[in-house]
């Protein structure tokens, strides 16, 4: 089945991605929570912190400095390298 994802960043020409390969399970990987800084954000991922952790994950979690721009790079890297999935929150 091909799926369609709409990126919102204005590209003029869609870039072309394959997706990655689900993780078996999340018991014994890092998962990374990245709060976007809008409100509510970590009200979100409290409560997915403690679904992931009962299930046997290590949360991990991140904040970016402000929604309006994206990551640090310094910020995307550290997840990158740290963490087996990561799961963004937004929210108001």
């Amino acid at each position: 089945m091909t799926r369609v994802v709409l990126d919102p960043t204005g590209e003029r020409t869609p870039a072309r991605r394959e997706r990655v390969e689900r993780l078996p399970a999340l018991a014994g990987r890092t998962v990374g929570l990245l709060d976007i800084s809008k409100p509510r954000g970590e009200v979100f991922l409290d409560r997915i912190a403690a679904r992931l952790e009962a299930d046997g994950a290590t949360v991990v979690r991140y904040r970016k400095p402000t929604f309006a721009k994206n990551a640090p790079v310094d910020l995307r890297q550290e997840i990158a390298t740290t963490c087996d999935a990561v799961i963004e929150a937004l929210a108001d």
